[in-house]
């Protein structure tokens, strides 16, 4: 975890994946860095000291997620994206607010977890190793002379270095394998959650076993779960992933301008979304919520909300919502110098991705400079004459450009294919210029 990086290394490791936005980078970096700094006081000034949410504004396809998604998989926090539309889908105020917070709890847990995993792989490999070495070389009965037992250990462990080099991976074992406990719905309420639990230890759900005959090699596989579950220690990675969530955990609240009511809107006081507003105050403000992991204080967790705010105002907000989001940054719409950019200096760039792609079919693939101008340029003409998507038009200029190349995949293999500013044109200009057609196809 890169816990200790300043805002200006947060914002050059952004730099490589987010084409400008300096202003949103700048924040979410500041908000971080102010994390870590909280950490290094007092217990008591500590408490006192609560996270700066974060409200961006700009259209879809700028960046807004991936500005946060990047930042917490660099700093292996707890993220989780929530759309705050969907709260509005079941009755009035919609789905349980709270299940944000739930879910952020499982990934954590999960994510701490995989680095759990990762730091006893060695262990857990001796554990099935161990287990299937037992199964070709059963133990001696007791009472064996010592003699019998030095010739048995001396045997065991060469089998053990075949079963480990793979030597013996075709030969059959029968093994038991414990079925993987059986998984509720984490975002019912605790209490349920726990009747759930309950029913399935009476069903036995979650400890029966199943004899399988299978190969060594598919037996390494089959006993990771019973391994994994057996070194590692589920209490305490329970503890520290809720302990994670609740002093590091991010929560990104995306299409936040849906809930909003416009001051256009004939029905200006909609229960379903205002009721919705509501109920993400306390959550924000700082409350206890209850997950079946344990209780959880959201006071620490930063919030991150995006809208695009083309029918209302952030002004439109309830102001005690308007409150807990006291940094606001506005992203900007990109321009084909952006579009230029983000297909030629990030590092997860689309083209390199295809070149990638077709490169499994042995089909080298080299785009020319005009070439990637003219399928900027013609991405951004589509986002102004059509909806603009930003940077998500992209994906499906390319895979125009690119349609037949990879459909008649016979034709080209072997070959090098030099994507030219013709070849876009050609396969682009038309359905740009046309309006409607474009609205359909790009």
């Amino acid at each position: 975890m890169k816990e200790n990086m300043t805002p200006k290394q947060i914002v050059e490791y952004l730099d490589g994946y987010i084409i400008g936005q300096s202003e949103a980078k700048k924040a979410v970096a500041i908000a971080l860095r102010n994390r870590y700094r909280r950490m290094k006081l007092d217990k008591e000034v500590q408490d006192e000291i609560t996270p700066k949410n974060i409200l961006m504004i700009g259209s879809t396809g700028v960046g807004k997620t991936e500005i946060a998604r990047r930042m917490a998989k660099m700093m292996g926090l707890p993220f989780v994206k929530v759309e705050a539309s969907k709260y509005t889908e079941v009755g009035f105020v919609g789905r349980d607010v709270e299940s944000m917070v739930r879910d952020l709890v499982l990934a954590s847990v999960n994510l701490v977890e995989n680095e759990h995993r990762q730091k006893a792989q060695a262990e857990i490999n001796d554990y099935i190793i161990e287990k299937i070495t037992k199964k070709l070389l059963p133990p001696l009965p007791q009472g064996a002379s010592e003699s019998k037992q030095n010739e048995y250990d001396i045997s065991f462990a060469k089998m053990k270095q075949k079963v480990l080099k793979g030597e013996v991976d075709e030969l059959k074992i029968e093994i038991e394998i414990s079925k993987k406990a059986q998984v509720g719905d984490d975002n019912l309420p605790p209490d349920m959650i726990k009747v759930q639990e309950s029913i399935f230890k009476v069903l036995n759900v979650t400890n029966d076993k199943v004899k399988k005959e299978v190969s060594v090699k598919e037996a390494k596989e089959a006993l990771m779960y019973e391994a994994t579950e057996s070194v590692l220690d589920s209490e305490a990675i329970r503890a520290e992933g809720l302990k994670r969530a609740e002093s590091n955990g991010v929560i990104f609240i995306d299409e936040i301008d849906k809930v909003a009511v416009g001051s256009k809107d004939s029905s200006r006081q909609d229960p379903s979304k205002e009721g919705v507003q509501r109920d993400l105050l306390p959550i924000v403000e700082g409350s206890v919520v209850n997950t079946k992991y344990g209780q959880i204080k959201t006071d620490y967790i930063l919030f991150i909300a995006a809208g695009a705010f083309h029918f209302s105002k952030p002004s439109d907000l309830i102001p005690e919502l308007q409150g807990r989001f006291p940094l606001r940054v506005e992203l900007d719409s990109l321009n084909e110098e952006s579009l230029y950019k983000i297909l030629t200096q990030t590092k997860s760039s689309l083209l390199r991705q295809y070149q990638l792609l077709l490169d499994t079919e042995n089909i080298r693939l080299e785009f020319s400079d005009e070439a990637i101008r003219e399928i900027a340029k013609l991405s951004h003409s589509a986002n102004e004459r059509t909806e603009d998507i930003g940077a998500r038009r992209l994906h499906t200029t390319i895979e125009r450009v690119l349609e037949e190349i990879s459909f008649d995949i016979d034709t080209y293999q072997g070959k090098e294919v030099t994507i030219t500013a013709e070849m876009v044109k050609e396969r682009l200009g038309d359905v740009v210029e046309n309006v409607d057609l474009a609205r359909y196809i790009l």
